[in-house]
């Protein structure tokens, strides 16, 4: 079941993404660690409403935010729409003893429906460059990969832009 997350599920929720930071550390995967993505960014998610978590078995096993603002590490991509209308993704997370279930999906597939019935252009998001599953993931599902950013307390390794036009 998918349900909006709540401050209370936030403890879980970071539970999930250090099982995650954990597992792609293991396949040296830098992408997640101390400070991303950390329990204000996740706190801000639900005051906002934005905050969405799966449950299996009455158990949080994932999450993800889905957004209508737009961080300004994104400014400089050339989108494929104009910046005004569009749902962004961020912090797509499936504790890695779920992996491989289709929750991921599950959670893209809510995202993606939410941006359709509020008549969105598209919906945007980023991948770390060295994870290579997700952006065989996203692209997929038919997003386009359209440039670069950074994030210099995550990596030295750039973060890849993708977009799906609606």
């Amino acid at each position: 079941m998918i349900r909006k997350g709540t401050q209370e599920d936030i403890k879980k929720i970071m539970e999930v993404t250090k099982a995650c930071a954990a597992n792609m550390v293991a396949q040296s995967i830098f992408q997640w660690n101390e400070f991303y993505p950390n329990k204000a960014s996740f706190v801000n998610d639900a005051k906002r409403g934005e905050l969405y978590v799966l449950e299996v078995e009455d158990k949080i096993v994932g999450s993800v935010t889905v957004s209508t603002f737009m961080d300004e590490e994104y400014i400089p991509i050339s989108w494929l729409t104009p910046n005004k209308n569009n749902i962004y993704i961020h912090r797509l997370a499936i504790h890695p003893k779920y992996q491989g279930q289709g929750y991921a999906q599950q959670l893209m597939q809510l995202a993606e429906n939410y941006a359709l019935k509020s008549k969105c252009q598209s919906v945007r998001l980023d991948t770390f460059s060295k994870n290579k599953r997700n952006q065989r993931f996203y692209e997929l599902r038919g997003y386009k990969k359209l440039g670069d950013i950074y994030f210099p307390k995550q990596s030295e390794y750039p973060f890849y832009c993708y977009e799906l036009v609606l």
